[in-house]
C-alpha cells in the first residue's frame, strides 16, 4: 500500500543544513537551513547557500533567519516555504502534482506538537503525507548498524542543534537521550571564549571555521594555530590575532563534557545484555560533531568502550532515511 515510489523523498531537516534523498540518485540537495527575508514585507529573498552567504552582510531591511532551532521547527511558515524550495530543487515536479510521500527526520525528544508541526509543514510543502523517523535511528541505519537484528547497537549523532544518543535493537530504540547541546553550542562557546580571553568579537561563521580547522579535545598532538579576524571589543576597530588549538580545547570543554555525560547516562540505563553487545560492537559516532578532533578517543577513554567514527558521518542520517523509505509503511503509525 505504501510501497516505495521513485518519487518519494527523504528529508534530513537539520538545524544547520537540509539534505534531500531521492531513490536511485542519493542525496540531491545539500544546503544550509537558512532563509533571507525582507523585514517589512516578509518576502523571501533567498534560501539555502545564497541566504547563508548573506549572514552578517545584510542591510537593515533584510534579515537572515534559521527556521529550525535545536532540531525542531521554530518558524512554521518559513520552514514550509524552505522545504517547498528544496523539494522543487530535486527536479521532480511530480511530487507537487501527484502528492507523493515524504519521510522527515526528527530528534527523539520532540513533543507531539512538534511532531505534528513537521508533518503539517511537509504537507504544506506539497507532500501527500509525511512520515517521521527519529534522527538516531536514521543515523544508525545510515552507518550500517544491524538495527533489525536482536543485538544492541549504540549511536551518538552530534548535529548542529542536538546530540542524539540511542541504543537500538530489533528495529526500535530501546533507550535514548537527546540534549540540545551540539555544534551550534560549540560555536557559541568559541565566540564567548575568544571575547573573554582576547577581547575580540567574532561571528558565528568565524567560530565554525575555527572549530573545523583546529578544533580538538583531549591531548592535542603538535601545535596547531590559526589567524582570525574580528572586531576589538575595546577600540571597536578590526583586529587580527592568532589563536592556538588549546584555546579551542578550553572553549569546548564544557560542551564536550555534556555530550560525554549524555553517553554515560544512556549506558547506565541500558539493559545488561545490550550493554554487553555494545562492548563488542563499540559506539558509532555520526554527524558533523563526530569530526571534532580526538572526540572518539576521549569518549573511548571515558566509557572504556571503543568509539569510532562512521563512514560519511555527515550523510548518515540522510542515507538512513533513504533506506527507511523502502519500508515507509512501517512508519505510518509513528507519524500520527
Amino acid at each position: 500500500m505504501f510501497g516505495m515510489d521513485a518519487r518519494n523523498l527523504g528529508i534530513d531537516l537539520g538545524t544547520a543544513n537540509t539534505l534531500v534523498f531521492v531513490k536511485g540518485k542519493g542525496i540531491v540537495v545539500r544546503e544550509p537551513s537558512v532563509v533571507a527575508m525582507e523585514t517589512k514585507t516578509n518576502q523571501i529573498i533567498a534560501i539555502g547557500n545564497e541566504a547563508k552567504n548573506m549572514i552578517g552582510r545584510t542591510p537593515g531591511n533584510i534579515v537572515t533567519v534559521c527556521p529550525m532551532k535545536d532540531g525542531v521547527i521554530a518558524d512554521y511558515e518559513t520552514t514550509a516555504m524552505m522545504m517547498n524550495h528544496f523539494i522543487k530543487k530535486t527536479k521532480k515536479p511530480s511530487i507537487l502534482s501527484n502528492k507523493q510521500y515524504v519521510m522527515v527526520c526528527i530528534p527523539s525528544g520532540v513533543t507531539t506538537i512538534e511532531r505534528r508541526a513537521v508533518i503539517n509543514a511537509a504537507k504544506q510543502a506539497g507532500a501527500r503525507d509525511a512520515f517521521l523517523i527519529e534522527e538516531a535511528f536514521a543515523a544508525a541505519i545510515g552507518s550500517g548498524l544491524p538495527v533489525w537484528e536482536p543485538t544492541g547497537s549504540m549511536v551518538v549523532d552530534i548535529g548542529a542543534g542536538t546530540t542524539e544518543v540511542a541504543v537500538i535493537s530489533l528495529g526500535g530504540i530501546v533507550i535514548s537521550h537527546s540534549i540540545r547541546v551540539a555544534g551550534n553550542e560549540m560555536d557559541q562557546s568559541i565566540i564567548s571564549y575568544i571575547r573573554k580571553k582576547y577581547n575580540l568579537i567574532i561571528g558565528e561563521r568565524t567560530a565554525e571555521s575555527i572549530k573545523m580547522e583546529i578544533g580538538a579535545v583531549g591531548d592535542i598532538e603538535g601545535i596547531a594555530s590559526m589567524e582570525i579576524r574580528g572586531r576589538d571589543q575595546l577600540t571597536g576597530l578590526p583586529k587580527i590575532i592568532e589563536i592556538q588549538a588549546k584555546d579551542v580545547r578550553n572553549a569546548l570543554s564544557d560542551t564536550v563534557y555534556s555530550i560525554i555525560e549524555s553517553v554515560k547516562n544512556t549506558l547506565e540505563n541500558t539493559p545488561p545484555e545490550l550493554a554487553a553487545d555494545i562492548m563488542d560492537s563499540g559506539i558509532i559516532l555520526t554527524g558533523g560533531g563526530a569530526l571534532l578532533g580526538n572526540l572518539d578517543k576521549v569518549i573511548s577513554e571515558e566509557t572504556q568502550i571503543h568509539a569510532l567514527i562512521a563512514n560519511d558521518p555527515l550523510d548518515c542520517v540522510a542515507i538512513g532515511i533513504g533506506t527507511a523509505l523502502e519500508n515507509i509503511h512501517l512508519f505510518k503509525t509513528k507519524a500520527k
